[in-house]
């Protein structure tokens, strides 16, 4: 064979090659680009800022209660348009927002409920309001999120927590949750599914990883209240022991 020849034939073999790593490449892709398949539960959208999405402990009290939920025989779906957690964690979805107020959740809520349709919405928000240049306004504007999440899906059981402790701004966090009971009261003698739940009270500044968002430890005690308070409320998170399909990993 010529040494012409032997050239061309080794650059149509390189060609092949690099044409079928590109096929695979392609492939392997798409694969893991593809939908989650839909999961049967009950739809429960974890929704607020960082200490949804777990600063500091990937998945954050997001972990411990999709144990309590399987633990329990629930059938339950996360919903949201974020996705984090560890393999431990077997639905990621949540609409957790690192460093967001609650005029930011309250700009972009009303999409995310046509999008998601939540059975139950699980809102802690006003951390990042605390910090903020009006935190005496954040009543005001928990009220307004509370409104449009209401009237955009009256049908929804909505579990509004009091933020956790801030180990440099207590007074301002005890200031802005002493005001959360009779804002849900509020809502509860207008007919709305609104429920209140303290989760203040079950957390301290030694359960904190910074001083603003939990250790481990600290999104294990959320875990705990918040199924307490879904508990206490029939429906809220599915019945004991209806099958599950399973999703794809997401």
């Amino acid at each position: 064979m010529t040494r012409t020849r032997r050239l061309f034939t080794s650059t149509i073999a390189l060609a092949s090659l690099i044409l079928a790593l590109f096929t695979a490449t392609g492939t392997a892709h798409a694969a893991t680009s593809a939908p989650a398949a839909p999961r049967a539960g009950v739809r429960i959208m974890p929704l607020g800022d960082s200490i949804t999405d777990g600063y500091n402990v990937p998945g954050g009290y997001r972990v411990g209660l999709w144990q309590k939920f399987v633990a329990g025989g629930r059938s339950v779906d996360f919903v949201g348009s974020q996705s984090n957690g560890p393999s431990s964690l077997g639905d990621r979805d949540h609409e957790g927002h690192s460093g967001w107020t609650i005029g930011q959740i309250d700009s972009n809520v009303v999409n995310w409920l046509r999008t998601y349709t939540p059975r139950t919405v699980l809102l802690h928000i006003g951390t990042n309001d605390m910090y903020g240049s009006d935190p005496a306004g954040a009543p005001a504007r928990l009220s307004t999120l509370l409104d449009h999440i209401t009237a955009t899906s009256p049908n929804t059981d909505v579990f509004v927590s009091t933020i956790i402790p801030i180990s440099f701004a207590d007074s301002t966090v005890r200031t802005f949750n002493a005001t959360i009971p009779g804002i849900v009261q509020s809502k509860v003698n207008a007919g709305k599914r609104v429920h209140l739940v303290d989760m203040y009270r079950a957390l301290t500044t030694a359960d904190l990883a910074d001083g603003v968002h939990p250790n481990a430890g600290g999104y294990s005690k959320m875990a705990n209240v918040w199924y307490s308070a879904l508990l206490s409320v029939p429906g809220s998170m599915g019945v004991r022991g209806a099958p599950r399909q399973e999703a794809a990993a997401r």
